[in-house]
């Protein structure tokens, strides 16, 4: 049932929820979708089915292999989502070379180094709070700029190894990945930035090796520089964004359900509630690019033709009502069943998702603990999306952390 139109994704991601509703109401659990460029792709929206396809060897994330627009040319690096697609990495790999890739990344991100990081995380969290208690009363400060964005970002260099002078730019070079509406010379630009940072980054370690990961996979001897600069690509965005969204939605939803807040302080859920819920509710990945038909797809009445792109809906996965019923847009941490996909699924299930984890565990009672009369500066609804539809976050979370009327 291929003859319906394709749905043109907003690539402002403007009302992420809003679409994925209506990819759903395509039926069959994948829906037709209009990429960048007017490239015809696939966003899958059911849980069950994600399962099967996150694991399946009729679909690649090696667009070197399975996508003829990119090997002929047709889709070059001046496309929006290029990144994602140009890196070489465990990320954009298929079949055996998706082990090769991802060894090395995760004999260095050990449970053990997860496990040696909470004590420093929580010296982090509590130096970034100190700072935000500077603050004059009924300021208004933007969360996540302030906090949410510095825990994750001092805390990604730091196990990069990488120099204070040279931060700023590292990231920089990254953060533009998520961007689904760049222009074409823009795209080109991000691409170079990063590369260039990266390769400087892995020239100064190996100058200068030290305890951290870049140069554990330095050592490993096993990528090229080319899939190192891309593993580290990956880590950083792993690591960093999807971390800033997961705190500033959890604190959204804490300071707009005071009843589910109430519950968290009395001891009827916790902490891990928060997180996994806001995880499943609020996915920091909304639409995940890219994966691609290695064969053709038969799922139910609809084919997805052989070399099609297609991409996870993690947003509409973790909604979805065949899973969690007719509340499943709903936020609240007593559901009893909270699965979600948010961090994958199979091999390449995220392997950041222990550090992800305790650096929200750690941050969050911390941060509501220290301002526990917290508000929003502004109503839900005039919250600006982030402006892209891979990610699903706000552009700023703006705060009073202290009132003068709540002190006195």
């Amino acid at each position: 049932m291929n003859g319906r139109c394709p749905y043109p994704l907003d690539v402002t991601g403007q009302d992420v929820h809003g679409e994925a509703k209506a990819l759903r109401e395509q039926g069959s659990g994948i829906a037709m979708v209009e990429l960048p460029g007017s490239i015809r792709g696939w966003v899958v929206v059911a849980h069950e089915l994600a399962m099967e396809l996150l694991i399946s060897p009729k679909v690649s994330k090696n667009p070197r292999l399975h996508w003829p627009a990119w090997i002929s040319g047709e889709v070059g690096t001046d496309w929006p989502l290029a990144s994602w697609t140009e890196m070489r990495n465990m990320a954009t790999a298929y079949g055996t070379e998706v082990q090769r890739l991802r060894s090395p990344i995760v004999k260095a991100f050990t449970s053990r180094r997860v496990r040696t990081m909470e004590p420093y995380i929580e010296r982090t969290v509590r130096h970034l709070l100190d700072e935000l208690t500077r603050a004059p009363l009924d300021e208004v400060l933007d969360l996540k700029r302030d906090f949410a964005y510095r825990l994750p970002a001092t805390v990604i260099c730091d196990l990069f190894g990488v120099p204070e002078q040279d931060r700023a730019a590292l990231l920089g070079s990254g953060e533009n990945a998520p961007d689904s509406s760049v222009s074409p010379e823009k795209a080109e630009a991000d691409i170079r930035a990063w590369h260039e940072q990266f390769s400087k980054l892995i020239a100064f370690k190996r100058a200068n090796p030290a305890d951290d990961l870049t140069t554990d996979l330095i050592n490993a001897d096993v990528l090229t520089d080319e899939e190192l600069i891309g593993t580290l690509f990956s880590v950083l965005g792993a690591g960093s964004e999807t971390v800033v969204i997961l705190i500033t939605h959890a604190v959204l939803n804490l300071l707009t359900h005071p009843e589910q807040l109430a519950i968290l302080r009395e001891g009827r859920a916790t902490w891990e509630d928060v997180i996994e819920e806001t995880l499943r509710v609020e996915s920091p990945i909304n639409l995940q690019p890219l994966r691609f038909a290695v064969a053709d797809l038969h799922i139910g009445d609809v084919v997805v033709p052989k070399g099609d792109p297609i991409m996870l809906g993690y947003a509409a996965i973790g909604r979805d009502p065949d899973v969690h019923g007719a509340s499943a847009d709903d936020w609240d941490i007593t559901r009893a069943d909270k699965r979600h996909l948010s961090f994958g699924h199979g091999v390449h299930y995220c392997f950041g998702a222990p550090l992800a984890r305790l650096e929200a565990r750690i941050a969050l009672p911390a941060l509501f603990e220290r301002f526990p009369d917290m508000r929003l500066a502004v109503e839900p609804k005039d919250l600006e999306p982030q402006g892209t539809f891979v990610t699903n976050g706000h552009k700023a979370l703006p705060v009073v952390l202290r009132s003068g009327a709540a002190t006195g």
